[in-house]
C-alpha cells in the first residue's frame, strides 16, 4: 500500500532529474516577478548570493535585521489557527524550518555576515510559539546534529534541503504527532514503504534559475540523493491520512520528508504544496477550502513555515505572489469558513 497521496502539485514518488526540471522551471515562473520587486525595493539586492567555493544563497531574506512586531503577529495569528482547528478536533503541529545561511554562515562572502539577532531568530519564533502553547519543535537543532555528524543539511547551489536533514526533520515531527496524538486513526502497515536510495547529478535551482550558463559552468552540477519508489508502493493509497502537512517545496516528495513521515507513522499521510513565492497563508486556506478536506479531515495538520519569512503575514504585498496577498481579515474569515466556525 501507498501510504502518501498528494492533493496539489503532484509529482510522483519516484523522483526524476526530469521531475526536477520541471520543478525548477515552474519555481522560476513563480519567483522571478516578486523577488525582482522585492529587490528593487531594497536597494537593489541580488537575487542570489554568491558565496565561496561555488556555495550559492537566496539573496532576498535579510541576514542584518528581525522583524520582530511582525513575528508576534504572525505568532497570535497561528494561535487562532490553532484555536479553530481544536474546534474540529484537529490537532496543528507547526513546523517551523531554519535558514540555510546558519548552517553555512563560513560560505558567505566576505561582504555578507550573519548578524546576531539574525543567528538567535530561530530560537526567538520558536519560544514564542511554544509560549502560545502552538505544538512544534527545534528543527535547528536536529539539524545541527546531521551537520555535526558530517552530512550536508543544504545542497551547495540549491534552496532545497537534503535527504538526510528532511529524515531527520521527518523523525522530529512524527515525535511530536505521536505527543499531541498518541492513536492515530487507520491500521498498521498503511505507511509508506521506502525505497533504494539512487543518485542524481544536475544543477541546483539557484543555479538553474538565476545564473547565466557560463556561471552555471563556473559552479557546476552537485549529486542529489534521492529515494527510489519501493517496488510495493502503488501511486494512490484508499486509506484516509489521519496526518496532513501542507507547505512549500522543502516538504515535496522529491526531497523524501512526507514518505519518511508516513513511513515512521506507519500511517497515510497527505499533502499539499506548490513551489515558488506562495507562501505559508494560501497554502493552508486552500487546502482547508479544498474538497480533500471536506472528505476527509485529518487528526493532525502539519503547517510548514520558514524562518527567513515567518514576519510576513497573508497581507504582505511585494513580498508574496500578487495572487496570495489578502487583507488579514479576509484570509481569517475564509479560513474560519472553510472550518465552520464562528467568524473572529
Amino acid at each position: 500500500m501507498n501510504g502518501f497521496t498528494s492533493t496539489d502539485n503532484v509529482f510522483p514518488l519516484r523522483p526524476t532529474r526530469r521531475h526536477a526540471l520541471q520543478l525548477a522551471g515552474a519555481a522560476a515562473a513563480m519567483i522571478l516577478t516578486t523577488r525582482l520587486a522585492w529587490a528593487q525595493n531594497n536597494n537593489g539586492s541580488s537575487l542570489v548570493i554568491k558565496g565561496k567555493d561555488g556555495w550559492l544563497f537566496a539573496g532576498w531574506g535579510s541576514l542584518a535585521q528581525v522583524d520582530t512586531a511582525g513575528i508576534d503577529r504572525n505568532v497570535q495569528l497561528v494561535a487562532r489557527v490553532q484555536q479553530w482547528l481544536k474546534e474540529q478536533n484537529i490537532e496543528l503541529v507547526l513546523l517551523l524550518l531554519p535558514d540555510k545561511a546558519h548552517f553555512y554562515a563560513d560560505r558567505l562572502p566576505d561582504d555578507k555576515k550573519v548578524s546576531a539577532a539574525v543567528q538567535q531568530r530561530y530560537a526567538l519564533i520558536l519560544d514564542k510559539l511554544q509560549r502560545a502553547n502552538i505544538a512544534s519543535f527545534d528543527d535547528f537543532a536536529a539539524l545541527k546534529k546531521v551537520s555535526t555528524s558530517g552530512a550536508e543539511v543544504f545542497y551547495r547551489t540549491d534552496q532545497h534541503w537534503t535527504l538526510d536533514a528532511a529524515d531527520a526533520t521527518a523523525q522530529g515531527t512524527a515525535d511530536l504527532i505521536r505527543k499531541v496524538k498518541s492513536q492515530l486513526a487507520g491500521n498498521a502497515g498503511t505507511g509508506t514503504p521506502l525505497g533504494a536510495l539512487t543518485k542524481e547529478r544536475r544543477y541546483g535551482d539557484l543555479a538553474e534559475i538565476f545564473l547565466s550558463p557560463d556561471e552555471k559552468k563556473q559552479v557546476g552540477r552537485e549529486v542529489y540523493t534521492v529515494r527510489k519508489q519501493a517496488e510495493a508502493q502503488g501511486l494512490l493509497d484508499d486509506a484516509p491520512a489521519p496526518v496532513h502537512v501542507t507547505g512549500h517545496s522543502m516538504v515535496q516528495p522529491y526531497f523524501g520528508y512526507p514518505q519518511k513521515l508516513s513511513n515512521l507513522l506507519d500511517r497515510p499521510v497527505s499533502l499539499n504544496w506548490k513551489p515558488g513565492n506562495i507562501g505559508p497563508w494560501v497554502m493552508l486556506l486552500e487546502y482547508l477550502e479544498s474538497p480533500a478536506f471536506k472528505q476527509n479531515k485529518p487528526q493532525v495538520l502539519v503547517w510548514q513555515m520558514f524562518e527567513p519569512s515567518f514576519n510576513q503575514g497573508p497581507d504582505a504585498a511585494g513580498l508574496w505572489d500578487n495572487a496570495s496577498i489578502m487583507p488579514v481579515n479576509t484570509w481569517t474569515q475564509r479560513v474560519t469558513q472553510a472550518l465552520g466556525s464562528a467568524k473572529p
